[in-house]
């Protein structure tokens, strides 16, 4: 489990992908793993900001999930746990959050997230002992590559929407992604691989000077990082397990089995090795490090679609990678002058990189039809694709009493009846 091939850089530049039993050397890696924490930082500390919760606690514990997640997987699954946004529509009915400061009722939320992990943890321990078979039958690639992409395109109005309020924001976006996409073309060996942390960088500096420097946009303000201390405990809070609660936060389960379903089928057809073994294993890893999160404060945790992206940009699916990334986290989550760092960079970029990100998840989803040769002339695969993407597009939700299922759960289990009824003329 601990133990990778190590792998030469001029081995990528042939043209190669480092799997994910193999690795960069090891200072190689430990900077992958910082991109990677970078790729999520922006998602797992917005997520408890919007319900009320410790950041630092949310960051801590997405390491200590992501190396659950890697134990229980056998180091097989390159993958990293961050904070799941399938919870703040639940987490805030629950509670009656009021949008800001700690959420005072924090507990009954954290009660809920326990029993999501928990039955999210049941159905992992079904798919480990049924198999995966079924699986295949109800979700061919039309399917798998319409939920791979729409899990990118759901979240794209995240960045285009509400991270740049101003004009000058818009365009610190634009020169964002710019800059991401000339240090992906015309760079090469580590700097090429490093392109999101990179990219992120320039353009802060950049938006320093425009703005610090010349006035034309929110400067960037470094008081809070001077006033934050190198070291210090997170606020940790204790669950409070009501029935009602946890009635209305436990089928977020669903969700996470939706989003791990399609993370996990992303990161098979890019690596090309069949990870479908080993769907119980990452659902019950998933459902743990849920379990664990909850105890202590922190919010339900999911595999990360931003991190997906960033393998599919580099090329290297090393589960190396995540340990490393894993153990900083936990590292930064007792660190509140990191928190105040990464806090500071500035929300357009953080936005711009966001839209990379984003879209190079969609596209990985289009790769899985092409790779597997999808008919579209089939009116069946024409329809489930079309009507899916549009579902997590544009976010169609359906509501059951108090819970919703949004746009991703409505796309993956949309996407899965209607292939079974129209595949059912074929059979």
């Amino acid at each position: 489990m601990f133990s990778w091939t190590e792998k030469s850089d001029a081995a990528l530049q042939a043209g190669g992908v480092i799997g994910p039993d193999e690795r960069l050397p090891w200072p190689q890696t430990a900077m992958l793993g910082v991109q990677h924490l970078i790729a999520m930082f922006g998602a797992t500390v917005l997520a408890p900001i919007l319900m009320g919760f410790d950041p630092n606690v949310a960051v801590l514990m997405s390491g200590v999930g992501t190396l659950i997640f890697f134990l229980m997987t056998g180091g097989k699954v390159p993958s990293y746990l961050g904070s799941s946004f399938a919870f703040i529509g639940v987490v805030i009915a629950a509670t009656g959050y009021a949008g800001q400061g700690p959420n005072a009722n924090i507990g009954v939320a954290l009660g809920g997230i326990i029993a999501c992990g928990a039955l999210y943890f049941v159905i992992g321990a079904i798919v480990q002992a049924i198999g995966t078979g079924w699986i295949e039958r109800l979700m061919p690639p039309v399917v798998t590559g319409s939920v791979v992409a729409v899990i990118g395109l759901n979240l794209a109005h995240i960045p285009v929407k509400n991270m740049a309020p101003t004009a000058f924001d818009a365009w610190m976006q634009a020169l964002t992604f710019v800059c991401v996409g000339l240090v992906a073309v015309f760079t090469r060996g580590m700097v090429q691989r490093l392109l999101i942390l990179m990219g992120l960088i320039v353009a802060s500096v950049v938006y320093g000077v425009l703005t610090n420097g010349l006035g034309l946009g929110k400067p960037i303000d470094l008081s809070g990082i001077a006033n934050a201390p190198w070291f210090g405990l997170p606020q940790f809070s204790a669950p409070v397990f009501s029935a009602q609660a946890m009635l209305l936060i436990a089928p977020v389960a669903v969700i996470l089995v939706a989003e791990n379903l399609g993370h996990i089928k992303a990161v098979t057809a890019m690596t090309g090795k069949n990870l479908d073994v080993y769907m119980g294993r990452a659902f019950m890893g998933d459902g743990v490090a849920t379990m664990v999160a909850g105890s202590v404060g922190g919010t339900g945790v999911t595999t990360y679609a931003e991190n997906i992206g960033v393998m599919a940009a580099t090329k290297i699916y090393s589960t190396a990678i995540f340990v490393v990334a894993g153990l900083m986290a936990i590292l930064l989550g007792f660190s509140p002058k990191f928190g105040a760092l990464i806090q500071a960079i500035p929300l357009a970029v953080m936005g711009g990189v966001s839209i990379v990100v984003f879209g190079l998840i969609a596209v990985a989803g289009a790769k899985i039809w092409v790779d597997n040769q999808v008919d579209f002339s089939d009116n069946k695969n024409l329809l489930v694709a079309a009507i899916t993407l549009v579902l997590g597009t544009g976010d169609f939700t359906l509501k059951f009493g108090d819970f919703a299922l949004g746009g991703i759960g409505t796309a993956t289990f949309g996407a899965i009846g209607l292939y079974a009824l129209l595949n059912r003329r074929a059979g």
